[in-house]
């Protein structure tokens, strides 16, 4: 149990989750179980949203399906494409104070053992694309919260992911802002054709961008309702203002409450 393996013959699956569960246990020895039975498949090209009440285990998904955690039980398949070329993006930038911005947008490069030229080469072509250029020189702190995620970006995808899984990168930014990065990413998502997964706790931020959505239950965590986003693209976010877009969020919504209500303790 807990086992993967590379998929073979998958078609257009590259990340295959089958009945994953996943038990902590502390160090008085308690249990908390965060998943259970989770069957998922993603799919190459497509735009992922993962939604669901807070503690119901959206992270620890990610953070499986990406490798950096194993399951309990049931596996997790890749396929060969996307083994090695995945790369994550998280709420916390995890910058590096001591390096200027040009040289964290390099930094995977750097592990990967890229000559300096050609890195900082591939580094500037990202930071230009995501508005940051200028900033080449810059130090981290010298950033707004904005600035920090769009580098975070590009220092993930300067590596030519195949898979970018993100969990709630723009979680802590104001709603001006926020809503400036989620029309970045999908104009990133438009141009590279990168699969992507995210976890987030906005239901208008996963429809935006997600060309399927995922939606879990209450704590352990199990898939409760996968929706299909047949919105066209390129999206902006006046696809919010229309009523295909309202449905959408309606019916969301309708498998999210009792499992959010479950969490808070309210009644319907």
């Amino acid at each position: 149990m807990g086992e993967g393996r590379t998929i073979r013959g998958a078609g257009d699956v590259i990340v295959r989750a089958v009945d994953v569960g996943k038990v902590f246990v502390d160090e008085r020895g308690s249990a908390r179980e965060a998943l259970a039975g989770v069957d998922l498949d993603v799919v190459a090209g497509q735009f992922l949203s993962i939604i669901g009440p807070s503690g119901c285990g959206k992270s620890t998904l990610l953070r499986i399906l990406g490798g950096l955690s194993t399951p309990t039980t049931g596996e997790v398949d890749c396929s060969p494409s996307a083994t090695g070329r995945t790369a994550f993006v998280f709420q916390d930038h995890s910058l590096f104070p001591w390096l200027r911005v040009v040289d964290n947008a390099a930094f995977g490069l750097r592990m990967l053992g890229v000559p300096r030229a050609e890195r900082r080469a591939r580094a500037l072509g990202w930071l230009e694309r995501l508005g940051l250029a200028s900033f080449a020189n810059a130090w981290p702190d010298e950033l707004s919260g904005g600035m920090r995620q769009r580098l975070s970006l590009a220092r993930a995808l300067v590596t030519e992911p195949v898979l970018l899984l993100m969990d709630e990168p723009l979680g802590a930014l104001d709603p001006q802002t926020r809503l400036v990065i989620q029309q970045d990413l999908a104009r990133l998502f438009e141009q590279t054709g990168i699969t992507m997964v995210m976890v987030t706790h906005s239901l208008e931020e996963a429809l935006l961008l997600g060309d399927r959505v995922v939606a879990m239950t209450a704590r352990p965590g199990r898939i409760a309702h996968v929706l299909e986003v047949a919105l066209p693209r390129p999206r902006t976010e006046a696809v919010m203002d229309t009523s295909a877009f309202g449905e959408l969020r309606h019916e969301l919504w309708t498998h999210l409450e009792r499992e959010v209500r479950a969490t808070i303790g309210g009644t319907p």
